[in-house]
């Protein structure tokens, strides 16, 4: 190497061990660019990058697009997941599975869970419609709205409603027997017009421990048939010993509206502390 304007040249040269260590590290250069650059064709042979994407997920217009199966190790996030046209989705997860929805400062709004032996729904209203858009079934705080044209229990159990209800029918599969029960406590039916009670191909029965009330404000208490029984009425016994005994009745009533039956020959009357009590 040559040094100043006129003067001498002066000339640098590396021999020795110092020439033998750089052509060795210059050497394990290029040795190492090589490996690094035919790992990077492995990889991307491997991985199969294009211009498209990588492998089987392609970059298209508006987002990615995957053909075959893919495995999310952590969590997802998306605005869209869709398959193709005439294509079904499947989503399967080893333990569980979670779908949630968050509000604009990052609290969580709905959650969808789908676990071991459990499936929850954290929303504020949950509605189930068909494909005209008609609300099938809709549960929020205040009620239960079931719009299609019944509801069927086939549980032996029946259903139990620990509040009160409101429909407009109450009925049995045809063939089975309909049981209304409030095994400790009261049962009320009440109607602006009318409660109407029909049994077509069987009978109707009421059965309760204590009273059985029909109370009527401005009408009137109707009971329609050709037979009427009463079969555990109290009867008065007559106070003079009769020579024929005729299984004929006369039916009276106390002033507390209380029935009882009487001999047909006999006055309709009854001791009040015996029978009227």
């Amino acid at each position: 190497m040559a040094c100043g304007g006129g003067g001498p040249g002066v000339q640098l040269t590396l021999y020795g061990w110092r020439k033998k260590c750089l052509y060795t590290v210059i050497l394990l250069l290029m040795v190492m660019i090589i490996i690094n650059l035919a790992l990077t064709l492995w990889i991307l042979k491997v991985m199969e990058f294009s211009a498209d994407g990588m492998g089987q997920l392609k970059i298209v217009s508006g987002g990615v697009e995957l053909r075959g199966q893919a495995l999310v190790l952590d969590m997802l996030r998306a605005s869209s997941i869709r398959s193709r046209h005439g294509t079904p989705i499947s989503i399967e997860s080893s333990r569980n599975f979670s779908v949630n929805t968050r509000d604009a400062e990052g609290y969580l709004e709905n959650q969808l869970f789908l676990g071991h032996d459990r499936f929850e729904v954290m929303a504020n209203h949950f509605r189930v419609g068909d494909t005209h858009g008609t609300p099938l079934f809709a549960v929020d705080r205040d009620e239960v709205t079931i719009g299609a044209s019944s509801l069927r229990v086939e549980g032996e159990g029946g259903v139990i409603f620990k509040d009160s209800i409101q429909t407009p029918l109450v009925r049995a599969e045809a063939g089975k027997d309909l049981k209304l029960e409030s095994p400790t406590r009261s049962l009320e039916a009440r109607a602006t017009q009318e409660i109407f009670l029909q049994s077509r191909a069987g009978s109707i029965e009421a059965n309760c421990l204590n009273d059985l009330k029909l109370h009527s404000v401005a009408g009137s208490i109707r009971l329609d048939a050709s037979t009427i029984l009463f079969p555990n009425l109290k009867t008065v016994q007559p106070s003079s010993a009769s020579g024929s005994h005729s299984k004929i009745y006369q039916l009276c009533a106390c002033s507390n509206g209380k029935l009882f039956l009487a001999p047909a020959h006999s006055i309709c009357a009854a001791d009040d502390s015996a029978i009227c009590r």
